[in-house]
C-alpha cells in the first residue's frame, strides 16, 4: 500500500483541496482527515501540562490526624 502525506489548509467554504496525487485516475484510495496541532494549541487536553510544580510541604506527613491509632 503505497502511502501520501500533505498539509492542507481548510477553506472558507470547508473544503480542502489536494492537487498532484501520486495515483493513477480510477485507484481507490483511503481519505482520512486529522487535525494537526502545533505545540501549544492543545492545552485543553492537559492544561497542567508545562506549568511549574511547587510543593509547599513535600515532608510533611499526609492525613496524620486520620490515624486512630495515633489519637
Amino acid at each position: 500500500m503505497q502511502m501520501y502525506r500533505v498539509k492542507a489548509t481548510v477553506s472558507n467554504d470547508g473544503t480542502v483541496t489536494i492537487k498532484e496525487l501520486p495515483f493513477r485516475a480510477g485507484d481507490n484510495v483511503e481519505v482520512i482527515v486529522r487535525g494537526y496541532w502545533r505545540e501549544g494549541e492543545r492545552s485543553w487536553d492537559y492544561p497542567l501540562r508545562g506549568k511549574p510544580i511547587r510543593y509547599l510541604d513535600p515532608f510533611k506527613s499526609v492525613a496524620e490526624d486520620d490515624w486512630n491509632v495515633l489519637q
